[in-house]
């Protein structure tokens, strides 16, 4: 279950896209649940779309996938999850750990980083903007 720090760092992050709609027409969502598949349903903890707003229960892929660790999460699952939003077309996947205030990118395999980059934006998000 999503703890203090998840919970801090899921608003920090949306609060991070929020603030580049005055540029871009971005979609930001938390906890939203997207169809992935038949029978599929996956929740990231930070969901943005680009340009259109999707569907009530998502039935496309959106732009930018986060999921954010929480204490009982297994790594096996979570690689899975992070490799479903690739394989379903999701341009950026990343996974960040509040806990350990690391971040990672996933493109076939966890990369740790030292910002999170979306270059069509501009943008890098540092460790400092969404950990506390």
């Amino acid at each position: 279950m999503p703890d203090r720090e998840h919970a801090a760092t899921q608003m920090l992050l949306g609060a991070s896209f929020l603030a580049l709609r005055s540029k871009f027409l971005l979609f930001v969502y938390s906890e939203f649940r997207m169809r992935i598949g038949a029978g599929l349903i996956r929740i990231p903890g930070v969901a943005v779309y680009w340009n259109d707003q999707p569907a009530k229960v998502a039935d496309t892929p959106p732009f930018i996938a986060v999921e954010i660790l929480s204490d009982d999460d297994r790594m096996a699952e979570v690689r899975s999850k992070l490799a479903e939003y690739r394989d379903w077309g999701v341009r950026h996947v990343w996974l960040v750990d509040p806990h350990a205030r690391t971040m990672y990118t996933f493109e076939g395999k966890l990369q740790e980083v030292t910002s999170l980059a979306v270059p069509e934006f501009d943008l890098n998000v540092t460790p400092d903007q969404i950990f506390q």
